[in-house]
């Protein structure tokens, strides 16, 4: 099983050990394009700070982001799972895994990320700042820049297993699952379902929706299971005590939506 996340925008301060080692990350075939994205990302963010905030999308109050994404190349590292925090990951609770659980999530669990492309959450990285959503002004768009490089290493990465894909739009853009990937690839949405007088109603909470799969991630991880495709995903989810709602695709090489209802928001 893969497991597909978001990054987070908050995140841990940078560790105070060795710096970082592109060659020591995993998917070593994303090494060059994670290169050229993490040089210009240095190179703009020790320049014009206004310049490299705007680029950024960063408020007066992020402005140290800046400088923060200057050091990286000295800045210590620490494990990913540690550097990204909020919502989804404070649910997750990665640290707080018994050995075994632990252990999965390093084999299962791959995060997007717009400066690495991805990463799994034993890889040591530096805090930083950079969306996917950032147009770099010599790279241009990361969703698109990401494209090329992850289709050639993803697939080899899903593995012949599940794909559980619980990544927001702009991450999901730098790379969909095709082909026979896409057959076992399930992607989730978490409803919160209201009654109304007398009437149901179903929305997406944004906040309840990340701490939401943050919970089905580590019940997975806690159960040690691992579900070969979306059907038994379906499965072993009801299993674990969430209501869920399936839809196949319509025709082969397409991936499965989930609908995970919820009644109450915590």
């Amino acid at each position: 099983m893969l497991v597909l996340l978001p990054p987070s925008e908050g995140k841990a301060p940078s560790g105070r050990g060795a710096s970082l080692k592109l060659e020591s990350l995993s998917l070593p075939g994303l090494t060059a394009a994670r290169e050229a994205v993490l040089g210009e990302l240095v190179e703009l963010c020790a320049g014009d700070v206004e310049k490299a905030s705007q680029v950024l999308g960063l408020s007066e109050g992020l402005r140290g982001e800046v400088a923060k994404n200057a050091g990286l190349l000295t800045a210590g590292a620490r494990p990913a799972g540690e550097i990204y925090t909020g919502v989804l990951y404070d649910a997750l609770d990665l640290a707080s895994l018994d050995t075994a659980a632990k252990r999965r999530a390093a084999r299962s669990l791959l995060v997007f990320s717009g400066l690495w492309g991805a990463v799994r959450v034993t890889d040591r990285i530096p805090s930083y700042r950079c969306s996917m959503g950032v147009k770099l002004p010599g790279l241009g768009a990361l969703g698109a820049y990401w494209r090329t490089p992850m289709a050639s290493v993803l697939p080899e990465a899903a593995g012949g297993g599940l794909v559980l894909d619980l990544r927001s739009s702009a991450y999901a853009a730098a790379w969909k699952p095709k082909g026979e990937v896409a057959g076992r690839t399930a992607t989730v949405r978490v409803l919160h379902s209201q009654v109304v007088d007398g009437v149901e109603k179903r929305s997406v909470v944004s906040h309840f929706n990340k701490a939401t799969k943050g919970r089905i991630v580590r019940a997975l991880l806690t159960a040690g299971v691992a579900p070969k495709d979306p059907a038994e995903l379906v499965e072993v989810l009801r299993d674990l005590g969430y209501v869920v709602e399936a839809e196949a695709p319509g025709r082969a090489g397409k991936p499965w939506s989930l609908d995970v209802v919820v009644t109450e928001i915590h």
